[in-house]
């Protein structure tokens, strides 16, 4: 596939293409599925891999969490429907899980391509007719279909889970208390009062808080006031 073939990446603050899609659950309006909730998009490059497969066993034992917190899950491999109802049997039994969510059918690459999840450079990661197959991408897509975050893995690393969950929580936690998150937070640490809440409403809503810079206020903020309180 050509570059120029290629859509503008899309972006922080982009809004998530809207699609019509075969899935493992029935077909869909990308959209009104979400229905006004968190969304986790995420994609893998083909059906039967090992990495992807370790990948989706591994979400659908933490789906339980991210339904707490009002987040849906779906996946995306480049292969047919029928092709992902034998793998799902695999991942199941593998894992031990019970995958529940969601799996799109994107064999012709066209929602991988709306959303910029093919690979740029690797030669080596097409399928035999040489179109390219997907990238590891994570998306995560707020209530306005705002897309928030954009994670891409190469074909050959796994992800994160918990770091997805993670993030969520920041998100979500962030929106809530017009706070944000320093490195390597975890629910129940502590969080810095966003730059844009000034003194003294700062003052006011974190009585608590520890001016360490100017521009850098801590305050805490226990787990049972975060999303991760579920």
């Amino acid at each position: 596939m050509a570059s120029s073939d290629r859509p503008e990446p899309l972006r922080l603050g982009s809004k998530a293409p809207n699609f019509k899609a075969e899935t493992t659950a029935g077909p869909i309006d990308f959209h009104e599925w979400a229905n006004g909730e968190w969304v986790v998009l995420f994609s893998h490059p083909e059906d039967y891999t090992p990495v992807c497969t370790t990948e989706l066993g591994a979400f659908a034992k933490l789906e339980p969490e991210f339904t707490k917190r009002g987040v849906k899950l779906i996946g995306l491999s480049a292969n047919t429907i029928e092709s992902h109802g034998g793998w799902i049997k695999d991942i199941n039994e593998i894992a031990g899980s019970e995958l529940r969510f969601p799996i799109i059918g994107d064999k012709e690459r066209q929602i991988a391509l709306a959303f910029d999840m093919l690979d740029h450079q690797d030669a080596t990661n097409v399928d035999e007719k040489g179109i390219a197959f997907t990238i590891r991408s994570v998306f995560i897509i707020d209530p306005k279909h705002i897309i928030r975050t954009i994670l891409s893995y190469p074909a050959s690393t796994g992800r994160n889970t918990a770091e997805v969950l993670r993030i969520v929580d920041s998100l979500q936690t962030g929106d809530k208390h017009r706070v944000t998150t320093p490195i390597n937070w975890i629910p129940g640490d502590d969080v810095i009062v966003h730059p844009s809440v000034k003194s003294p409403e700062a003052e006011k809503l974190f009585p608590k808080m520890q001016v360490v810079k100017p521009y850098l206020r801590f305050t805490p903020l226990p787990k049972e006031q975060t999303s991760a309180n579920v």
